[in-house]
């Protein structure tokens, strides 16, 4: 039985809050679709993924607003769903319902956090079951103090990949031969309870490295893009130049104002190539178009640019991308300028 009974999960925030940032169980219960800017879902969406009516959604996002909304739910009017129209749905025609006056989109921990609230839902409790499982492994295995080397880590990858072939092929064929077996039961027992040991060990394992990998990608990257979204574009395009001069750049200036020929950034790289770069802070949910980026490879022949960044806070569409490899332009999506600031340097600056 889980440490963590469900009615608990329920009623706890705490708990929820404990739990809330294991988004893959969502894949592993039933895919989620996500809107064209792979990171939000509508009302509707979530409510199809949970096979529950609109409303029952709306009545949870009315009860629970303040939780959900620390984990990524918001509602966007005006100005902002205009832009939102314009930007995401308006590259699909007919594939969703054009909002109104408002239009709520959740992330994928706001969706997670409406499955460990949705009583009326089986998809939903199987999520939960999932997050109680995976709580119930990670209490109960042993604590492990020894230093690990980085084939510590490969040989877990390949339990976590044999632990299927015990569970489904190697147990059962121990319980064939033991039905179908005389002298040697005793013998073929005892060895199937050993498969069984080091199946739960494998368990315990690759809960280990889940947990140890999801600390090592929080460690670097939590609370980067928050406080890169809380800048003006005056502060981002500083953030940028600080990027280029840790990373061996030299000649960094920010030019700033109307005068700088389409280029936010100059400098050169450690080895002398002269950098340009277009700095953009747009929304998260906004992408930068195939005009845009046709404007900055203008921008890198007219400044005779040998690295060419294209640093945004949003994704790139896909026509804007290959503009950006026919032209010779970098593409810093929201995902990668992420890793930037954390420490990772950029191919293109080595």
């Amino acid at each position: 039985m889980s440490v963590i009974n469900e009615a608990v999960l329920l009623e706890s925030r705490s708990l929820r809050e404990g739990v809330v940032e294991r988004t893959e169980v969502l894949d592993k219960v039933k895919a989620l679709s996500l809107l064209p800017d792979g990171m939000h879902v509508t009302t509707a969406m979530v409510a199809a993924y949970f096979d529950v009516a609109v409303e029952a959604i709306r009545q949870i996002k009315s009860r629970h607003r303040e939780e959900l909304a620390a984990n990524g739910m918001r509602t966007l009017q005006g100005s902002d769903l205009r832009d939102f129209k314009r930007d995401i749905l308006s590259r699909y025609p007919g594939s969703y319902p054009q909002p109104r006056s408002s239009l709520t989109l959740y992330s994928r921990r706001a969706v997670l956090n409406i499955a460990m609230l949705l009583r009326d839902s089986e998809v939903a409790r199987q999520v939960r079951t999932y997050l109680l499982d995976m709580e119930y492994f990670a209490r109960t295995a042993p604590v492990d103090n020894s230093v690990h080397s980085p084939s510590d880590a490969l040989d877990d990858r390949i339990d976590q990949r044999i632990t299927h072939i015990l569970g489904k092929t190697v147990v059962p064929m121990f319980n064939a031969l033991i039905e179908a077996s005389g002298e040697q039961r005793r013998d073929l027992i005892s060895l199937r309870e050993d498969v069984r040991r080091i199946e739960r060990k494998l368990v315990r394992h690759d809960v280990r490295l889940l947990r140890l990998e999801r600390a090592q990608e929080q460690r670097g990257l939590a609370g980067v893009m928050a406080s890169i979204d809380a800048m003006n574009w005056r502060e981002f395009e500083q953030h940028v130049a600080q990027l280029l001069r840790r990373d061996g750049c030299t000649d960094v200036e920010v030019q700033g104002g109307s005068g700088d020929r389409g280029a936010d950034v100059t400098g050169r790289a450690a080895d002398g190539r002269l950098i340009v770069v277009q700095c953009k802070n747009f929304a998260p949910y906004r992408s930068v178009w195939s005009g845009e980026m046709q404007k900055f490879v203008g921008t890198k022949t007219l400044h005779g640019a040998d690295v060419a960044l294209y640093v945004a806070t949003c994704p790139f569409s896909r026509e804007a991308l290959d503009i950006a490899v026919q032209g010779g332009v970098t593409a810093v999506h929201r995902g990668l300028l992420e890793a930037w600031s954390a420490g990772a340097t950029l191919q293109v600056l080595r």
